[in-house]
């Protein structure tokens, strides 16, 4: 637990320096793949970078310990870390509402360290692999289909898409077994995580510059816990201590609402979000039609 703790650290003190590199990008032409190259062109996305490589090493220690829906919840909290990050070095002011919410993420963690038990040991299904692969096709054309829409809708589509992008990471360091350069070539898992995580952060790039902050990241949270942590415990055998699989449950609702409520912090703090453009107002003789 203590690494995936570690990992949500990393990646919420990530999402700072690239959610403001990706607003600074988004001057120039050209599409969301023209946006990621400009955006690597900056020392804080490149710093972002380096956090979120060593918050992935932490991620996979935890996930080769610990349960799915335990990892899951912690990375959900970094929203937690992104907001005390903010208040901390960015002066940005959080209200009582907020400070609640981190105590409530906490209090989830807390929840969850105590009822997790150990990761499970079986393997799944011999097509999850390749299920793992087909999902991470399939968050490539929610990158297709969230480009031909706008506002919270554009928004919502992006940030499930990189949620379950990032999900299917978690999934697919499980379903790892061999590090053999031979196996790894003929290993489908390996080919979902590298196109599930690439996919992923093209989607969390393309979210975080156009549309509602809050509500892509709010579907970015949902997107990589709740399946993740089914596929876990319904196919890798991921159980919680005896007896304490309630709280198990409620640690890890507690810890992702609380991350719900703080989804405003997956843009970067003191950066003003791109507001819906107004309806211009009608012509008062002759309205035109919409």
């Amino acid at each position: 637990m203590v690494c995936a703790l570690g990992a949500a650290v990393c990646f919420g003190t990530a999402t700072v320096l690239q959610a403001v590199a990706a607003r600074a990008a988004a001057g120039g032409s050209g599409g969301d793949a023209a946006l990621l190259l400009r955006a690597v062109r900056q020392w804080r996305y490149l710093a972002g970078l380096g956090l979120d490589g060593l918050g992935f090493v932490f991620q996979i220690a935890a996930l080769r310990s610990v349960p799915i829906y335990a990892v899951g919840a912690a990375l959900a909290s970094s929203l937690a870390v992104t907001a005390v990050v903010a208040a901390r070095l960015l002066r940005v002011r959080l209200s009582r509402t907020e400070w609640a919410a981190v105590g409530v993420v906490c209090a989830g963690l807390a929840m969850l360290g105590l009822a997790a038990g150990t990761e499970g040991e079986e393997s799944g299904p011999a097509a999850l692999p390749w299920v793992m692969l087909g999902a991470a096709g399939a968050v490539l054309l929610m990158w297709v289909a969230g480009k031909g829409l706008t506002g919270r809708s554009r928004a919502l589509v992006l940030g499930l898409g990189a949620g379950f992008g990032f999900g299917v990471v978690e999934v697919t360091v499980r379903l790892i077994d061999s590090l053999d350069p031979l196996d790894l070539l003929t290993d489908p898992a390996l080919y979902a995580l590298l196109l599930g995580g690439g996919a992923a952060f093209l989607l969390l790039t393309s979210a975080l510059q156009q549309g509602s902050v809050t509500t892509a990241t709010a579907g970015m949270v949902i997107g990589e816990t709740i399946g993740p942590a089914l596929v876990g415990v319904v196919w890798l055998g991921d159980r919680t201590r005896e007896g304490l699989g309630w709280l198990a449950v409620l640690g890890f609702a507690v810890a992702v609402a609380g991350a719900l409520a703080l989804a405003r912090f997956g843009e970067a703090p003191g950066t003003p979000a791109v507001a819906e453009p107004e309806p211009a107002p009608e012509p008062p003789v002759r309205p035109s039609p919409r």
